[in-house]
């Protein structure tokens, strides 16, 4: 669906933010990307709908280079990008006008437009905001309308750049449970963040430092590995909990520290074991 080869990118100043960093992204895929700030995540994610051109190496989407003018509007059609703070995207007055400003884009048909932010605003569940101010929308719902702005306009891969944090804790999980059902859907999402805790259901994570891609995996592979405390990530706090319970003899499979209430039913299945 998207592939990387070999992209190298520099900014203005001479700061290198990627450096032959080769990657594949597969259609259906939930893939998250960590790292510390300055280690090439967003810059990353906006080469993968052509925001930005690699100075080396290339990127493809769907068949279709980057860095070929003609077919920049199919690829912002076929990847959409969820930016951290969702004013930026705001460009109409009412929930419903800001909607329609994608497709209009796209250069669809009233009708047509009509029905993308419709079905847009049924996915997230904002029918009752379509009048409302952007403006006016708390920032859980001013990110929800910023993610079904992209959606009006039928992407099939959703990039989202640190789009919780933000966020107070209840805004943000119910940001990331849309996310996640989107992909249920079938959509691809790629997700950036530097919050280890929201990645547990990711089918890959990709870690980055000083514009490389230095490790790879399943989050449990990801989680166990060594070298990731020493980036300065934390690990997400119920697989460190279970990391610690193993070294006193106390095994906890890994879905089971999901979320805190698969992790609590497993500790009191052990317990009734006894």
């Amino acid at each position: 669906m998207i592939r990387l080869e070999k992209v190298s990118y520099s900014y203005p100043d001479g700061t290198s933010a990627l450096e032959n960093v080769t990657l594949a992204i597969k259609k259906g895929e939930f893939v998250g990307i960590i790292g510390k700030n300055g280690s090439g995540k967003s810059t990353l994610a906006l080469h993968l709908n052509g925001l930005l051109k690699p100075q080396k190496g290339k990127v493809m989407v769907r068949g279709m280079d980057t860095r070929d003018l003609e077919k920049l509007q199919g690829i912002r059609k076929f990847v959409g990008i969820v930016f951290q703070n969702p004013e930026t995207q705001f460009v109409g007055r009412t929930v419903e006008e800001d909607l329609a400003f994608g497709p209009e884009n796209l250069c669809l048909p009233p009708v047509e437009i009509r029905k993308c932010v419709d079905t847009a605003l049924a996915e997230t569940g904002f029918e009752k905001y379509r009048y409302r101010s952007p403006k006016t929308l708390s920032g859980g719902q001013g990110q929800c309308v910023a993610l079904a702005g992209i959606l009006a306009m039928r992407p099939e891969c959703l990039i989202f750049d640190e789009v919780t944090s933000m966020l107070d804790p209840n805004s943000g999980a119910a940001v990331l449970k849309r996310i996640k059902k989107l992909q249920r859907k079938g959509k691809t999402i790629v997700y950036i963040t530097h919050n280890l805790e929201e990645l547990h259901a990711a089918d890959r994570i990709i870690v980055m430092e000083k514009g490389r891609i230095i490790l790879e995996g399943d989050p449990e592979s990801v989680f166990s590995d060594a070298s990731l405390q020493n980036l300065g990530l934390t690990l997400p706090s119920l697989f460190e909990l279970a990391v610690r319970l193993k070294a006193h003899g106390v095994t906890i499979p890994w879905e089971k520290a999901s979320s805190p209430d698969c992790f609590a039913e497993e500790i009191c299945q052990l317990f009734l074991k006894k």
